[in-house]
Order: structure tokens, then sequence, then C-alpha cells
């Protein structure tokens, strides 16, 4: 029954829209491919689980797409967030265990009907299911979305990342830079490697850096390293460096809603934007 309810929905929007065939077929494919499990309808949009193994991903993920974009043959940016330690999983032999990417971020905001940003975009939300991101398998799963999706805007992808994530956001700009199809970058909480290759790469991606000074788990150093020494390259962007003083490993929850707008500390960058704003202004050439 279940089924039929969400491929009915799927049908009522084929015959009444402009729906673009890519997202009716990652519809009906998961639909199909997973018996009793239904299409998460939210606020704005489609949120939708695709398990690991059940597509060409590297990754389990969860893909929220926006109501407005099945209207419409606009292309939409993209949004990637890498969760963290904690909300590793397999979906793969334990469905239930892709539920673990709305615990924090944008796809917790999505689940929550709080997810307001300024630019509608496709957000992604990808399970890390070893021990540790792999930086080629994101790329591949970034390329991935690339390929699957003909209203993605391939100049507007975004990355950002908490804790692991933010570790795998530095990670995949240091080794990649531009060839990692980032147009902009916001890694909360993370860390990196310190090299003089990783530099260049990161000083071709705008980037804007979010850290708790009172973060016990990953220290905010490298943060408050990272940022001058990218400027010291004069890119083309100059690299960004927001510190929330008094916040500790959490810097993500307040960087996500906006709600850290005051709290910084002013020898650091002002956060006086929220990030999804920022990032829109970035495309790739």
């Amino acid at each position: 029954m279940k089924i039929a309810i969400s491929l009915l929905i799927v049908l009522f929007y084929v015959g009444t829209s402009s729906c673009n065939s890519q997202t009716v077929d990652k519809m009906i494919e998961k639909e199909t491919s997973e018996p009793g499990v239904t299409d998460f309808l939210v606020n704005g949009g489609y949120h939708q689980p695709f398990y690991l193994d059940k597509t060409s991903s590297p990754y389990g993920y969860y893909f929220f797409t926006p109501s407005s974009s099945l209207n419409s043959d606009e292309k939409y940016p993209l949004l990637i967030f890498l969760h963290g330690y904690g909300e590793r999983g397999n979906s793969k032999t334990t469905p239930t265990d892709l539920e673990k990417v709305l615990k924090h971020g944008p796809p917790k905001m999505i689940k929550n009907g709080t997810w307001k940003p300024s630019v509608e975009m496709f957000v992604a939300s990808p399970q890390c299911h070893g021990d540790w991101w792999n930086r080629d398998l994101v790329k591949q799963f970034v390329e991935y979305l690339m390929d699957s999706n003909n209203q993605i805007d391939t100049s507007r992808i975004y990355l950002t990342g908490i804790s692991m994530g933010g570790f795998a956001t530095f990670d995949l700009l240091c080794s990649f830079g531009e060839a990692s199809h980032i147009a902009a970058a916001v890694p909360i909480c993370g860390k990196g490697e310190l090299s003089d290759e990783g530099n260049e790469n990161l000083s071709k991606i705008p980037l804007w850096v979010f850290h708790g000074d009172a973060d016990g788990t990953v220290s905010p150093e490298y943060s408050k390293t990272i940022v001058p020494m990218i400027n010291e390259l004069n890119p083309p962007v100059p690299a960004k460096l927001t510190i929330y003083p008094g916040v500790g490993h959490d810097s993500w929850t307040v960087t996500y809603s906006g709600s850290g707008m005051g709290r910084k500390d002013t020898t650091y960058d002002v956060f006086d934007i929220d990030i999804y704003t920022w990032m829109n202004q970035f495309k790739k050439q």
C-alpha cells in the first residue's frame, strides 16, 4: 500500500508538471527497489533515502529535491553535507543506519522543517560506511551526482562538513583542488594537512572555516593556522575564518541555522551573511 501511494504521488507530478525524467526515474527506482519504504515528503520538497548498493553511488545517501524543481527546467545549486564520526553506518546491511545522517546539519533541518536557505538547492547527505571518509570515494560521489541529475548546476556545487566531515572537506580540497568540482566550501570544526601543494589547492576554492575556541575534540589551531597560510598565497577569493568564543565542538548548529551571527570573536572574520548566500556567490568557470 505504501508503495502504491508513493507511486501515485510520482505519477501525479508526471501528469501535472514538467518534472524532469531523471528526477522521476530516481523516485521510481527507489520505490521499486525498497518495498515498504516511501519518500519523505517534507516542507518544500522530497527527502529521499538511497541505500548503499541500490544505485551506482559509492555511498548510501539522502537527497533533498526542492518542490519548485519538479515544475521547472531550471538548474539548481547542489549542497553536499559530510557528517561526523558518530553518524557512520552501513545501509546495505542495516537500512535504518542511513537515518543517522539526519542527526545534524542541513539534513536535520530538512527533517525538522527548519530548512529555509536563501537560495533553493538540492542537498545530498552521503553516509560513510567505513572507518573514515575516503577522499577518492567522496570525489566519485560528487561526480555520480553530476551525472545522475541534469538539473544540478555543475558550476555551483558546494561542500560542507562537520568534525570528521570537516576533515574530509579539507582532505578533498587539499588533494584535488579545482578538480574536486567544488565551487565553495564551509568546513566546520575540522582539520587537515599543512603542505605547500595542499595549501595551493585550497587557495583555488573559496573557503569559509568555522570553529569554536573551546573545542576539546578537534583543536581550533589548524583552522587558525591554515586560513592565514592560504591568504599568504593571494588567492582570488580570500579565505575566511570565524571563531566562536566559548563554543565547544558543536559549532555547526549555530552556523547552519545562522544563529551564530553576533557570537563571533571579532579578531577573526565577522559572521554577517548566511553561509548559503555566501556560497552561492561563487561559480566554477
